[in-house]
């Protein structure tokens, strides 16, 4: 298990860190579609209230059953490309359609472009014939914050909420409070505070941190569906996690927190090579299909 989690190491600190977001969009797709999408899956590219999306259909998927799968980068970085790994094990894992978003990105289109756009889709599905209790919304980091901030507007506008939701290594707190983006600086690969706030500040373009839609850190999830959060031990935002799932037990929303040892930010996008990725897979799955229950 160690020797496979080494590996990912290594690819992605094998190279320096890229500046600018062309860069970053690039390596973005350069290390997190390194492995195929699984077999036995279709692809099928759609527009959806405007916004470019795909769907992935396993063929045990149950049709009347929807993942809206929105992808992480900071919300300036990340695609369906860079995803397609992930969503489409995701989707296979909980045997329904997905149906992963290409939602708009900052500092070209800053708050609230990709959490309108994540609406627009949702409500879309909504219109198409989708029972709310059949569609279950996840992402990873941001897509993890975005999911949070969806269901917070959907229920603050009176709208159905999805039967349940999934957060794989959120990012909640834009401000950067929690203790670990510090003490787990010299152990994530990945995410570092100078990082964190270069697309916190693109991504807020001028507003306050503390914005609940934002950093949903900060606001009242009371009446939320049932929430899956699962982060690694080796995390700069392992405490975005813990704290986003206390608040939420305190809201008396249904949650459930795994923390997996030894495993880096959004581990499961590597699963193709990752067996504690495809266990966390299969524990996702196993929730989403059981909408939390």
């Amino acid at each position: 298990m160690m020797a496979e989690i080494d590996d990912v190491r290594s690819l992605l600190s094998g190279r320096p860190r890229p500046v600018g977001w062309t860069e970053r969009r690039a390596r973005i797709e350069e290390v997190a579609a390194v492995d195929p999408p699984p077999e036995g899956v279709t692809f099928t590219p759609a527009t959806i209230a405007g916004v470019p999306a795909e769907w992935s259909v396993a063929s045990d998927a149950d049709p009347r059953r929807v993942l809206l799968f929105l992808h992480g980068g900071g919300y300036c970085s990340g695609s369906i490309v860079s995803h397609r790994n992930l969503a489409s094990r995701s989707g296979q894992a909980a045997g329904m359609r997905c149906l992963a978003l290409q939602y708009r990105l900052a500092p070209e289109h800053p708050f609230p472009a990709a959490l309108e756009d994540a609406r627009g889709v949702y409500e879309a599905l909504l219109d198409q014939g989708f029972a709310p209790g059949d569609i279950v919304v996840g992402g990873d980091s941001a897509g993890g914050g975005l999911t949070l901030a969806l269901m917070v507007a959907l229920r603050d506008a009176g709208r159905p909420l999805p039967g349940c939701a999934w957060l794989i290594s959120p990012w909640i707190d834009l401000a950067m409070t929690g203790a670990t983006i510090d003490c787990k600086d010299a152990v994530d690969p990945l995410i570092h505070r100078a990082y964190l706030e270069d697309l916190s500040e693109a991504y807020r373009g001028g507003r306050p941190a503390e914005d609940p839609l934002i950093s949903p850190l900060h606001a009242d999830l009371v009446g939320l569906p049932p929430v899956l959060v699962q982060v690694g031990s080796a995390e700069a935002l392992l405490d975005d996690a813990v704290r986003i799932a206390g608040r939420l037990g305190a809201a008396d929303v249904p949650v459930r927190l795994e923390v997996w040892p030894a495993m880096i930010h959004a581990w499961m996008l590597w699963a193709a090579r990752l067996a504690d990725g495809r266990r966390a897979l299969a524990a996702a799955g196993d929730f989403l299909r059981r909408r939390g229950i």
